[in-house]
């Protein structure tokens, strides 16, 4: 008999150029930068091959607020955006996590763990690395 895939989160760093997505092992323990997706026209047809290959349970967005707690121009685009995910992903849960700080202590991550400078400075690695960020201090929290 096979054993059915586990399930896992797959949490989102939104933005309106790219989108950094990452991944639960399947133990949950531990959270993986997986991608950035470029968010253009082909941005649900990439994601949604993405999240079919994994069995996802739930899906972590990063929600950002200003340090005051208030919404910026970002929180109304995420807002935006987990409403298209509810609508092509009806039975997954989706939740707002404060994504506060993520980018920045994704960069340092980088800056600790890339040791070329040339790499340091693709962005797409600052957002799947911000992703796994967020799911990981959500995984933290549980």
């Amino acid at each position: 008999m096979i054993n059915p895939p586990e399930k896992r989160f797959l949490s989102i760093d939104y933005g309106s150029k790219r989108v950094g997505i990452a991944i639960t092992d399947p133990l949950k323990m531990f959270a993986y930068p997986l991608v950035t997706i470029i968010n253009d026209s082909k941005f649900w047809e990439k994601f949604l091959n993405i999240f079919n290959e994994f069995d996802v349970e739930k899906i972590i967005l990063g929600y950002p607020l200003l340090k005051s707690g208030d919404k910026s121009k970002s929180t109304f685009l995420v807002e935006g955006f987990k409403k298209e995910l509810e609508k092509k992903l009806k039975d997954i849960p989706i939740e707002l996590v404060d994504e506060s700080y993520s980018s920045q202590k994704a960069l340092e991550n980088i800056m600790e763990s890339v040791p070329s400078k040339k790499k340091r400075r693709d962005k797409s690695l600052i957002d799947k690395n911000a992703a796994s960020v967020i799911l990981q201090e959500y995984l933290s929290g549980l």
